[in-house]
């Protein structure tokens, strides 16, 4: 009996010890959002709910952020080993920093075109991008939209705006008041915020920025070169798990949504649905997508932001396009074959 004891007792710290082998293999990654629990996090939340990262040998944490710029930091620093950012931020970021050490790459295009855009009331009596010369804008100082506004004046001959600054959850709040002629900000927040205050969609005037001329690419997944160089095999399988849940996500938002309600049980769901599936149509199956390839960028248009950025944000340095994108990581063709098909 000792003997058959002291064999089963052997077998089992075996089998404990295989099994702490095979949990100490998983990569751990902290992963930090642009923003709050919103329907666009469903492309990472949904692969996180159904344990792709898991099956793929990461141990994947996902945090809600609070801007693309301290995404960017926050990265840099080596508090979060990825995340997802504007490009413009990450660019922006490179310039005014070129002797910092851990200057964070994008290494996967999400939002092919950013989701910038300048929003005005009907009642105002702004139709087009010529009614904004002479008008008071608002938004935060740190918004993308309006950092990126100059490129959108010179492509719109836009003259003699004047910016009014306010907290984030003020923005829309202020042009329903009348306080400011028309706002920029992500078009499928702001559409959705405005609502919420009253305001009809159709009472809404919306010029995106990439109907509009600006060619900017908008999100992208970032990760420290300090990941790269260390573990590359890691940041590739973060990207197809990635995509295979982003996949799910852009077939159906209405189930995919249940990953973000999951993270915070008191989000409208409804709501989120919708700004989700804005989301899709508006930034992710783009036309530009389409084109180009889900998750990559064409390098001339690449260098051209780069161009425009430099000058829209008065960089201190001139941003290098190589220097922000390492596609190198990047999917197979067929993994990144994930758009949903076009609408008639």
């Amino acid at each position: 009996m000792n003997k058959r004891h002291a064999l089963s007792t052997l077998a089992a710290l075996v089998s404990f010890a295989a099994l702490g082998s095979v949990a100490h293999a998983e990569t751990p990654i902290k992963f930090q959002l642009d923003w709050r629990f919103e329907g666009p996090s469903a492309l990472f939340l949904q692969p996180e709910a159904k344990g792709y990262f898991k099956a793929a040998g990461l141990d994947v944490t996902v945090d809600s952020g609070n801007g693309s710029g301290g995404t960017v930091t926050r990265v840099a620093s080596g508090s979060y080993d990825m995340g997802f950012a504007d490009m413009a931020a990450l660019m922006e970021f490179h310039a005014n920093n070129p002797d910092a050490p851990n200057k964070p790459v994008a290494v996967m295009m999400v939002y092919n075109n950013t989701p910038a855009a300048v929003m005005a009331l009907k009642k105002s009596g702004i139709t087009k991008p010529a009614d904004l010369n002479g008008k008071k804008l608002g938004a935060p100082v740190f918004d993308a939209g309006r950092k990126a506004f100059p490129i959108f004046q010179k492509a719109n001959n836009v003259a003699n705006v004047a910016w009014t600054s306010m907290d984030p959850p003020l923005r829309e709040t202020m042009l329903v008041r009348g306080d400011i002629d028309a706002i920029t900000g992500f078009g499928f927040t702001s559409l959705l915020n405005l609502e919420a205050r009253g305001v009809k969609a159709s009472d809404v005037v919306m010029m995106n920025y990439a109907d509009y001329g600006v060619k900017l690419y908008g999100n992208a997944i970032i990760a420290s070169p300090k990941l790269i160089k260390e573990n590359p095999a890691a940041v590739k399988a973060f990207l197809v798990a990635f995509t295979k849940g982003a996949k799910e996500v852009m077939a159906n938002p209405a189930v995919a949504i249940e990953s973000v309600k999951a993270r915070d049980g008191i989000v409208n769901v409804p709501l989120e649905t919708r700004r989700l599936q804005l989301a899709v149509d508006t930034v992710l199956a783009t036309p530009d997508a389409r084109k180009e390839g889900f998750g990559q960028v064409v390098p001339a248009r690449l260098a051209l932001m780069a161009s425009q950025v430099s000058d829209a944000y008065n960089t201190k340095a001139r941003i290098d396009p190589k220097a922000v994108w390492d596609g190198s990581m990047l999917p197979t063709a067929a993994e990144l074959n994930v758009l949903p098909p076009a609408k008639k």
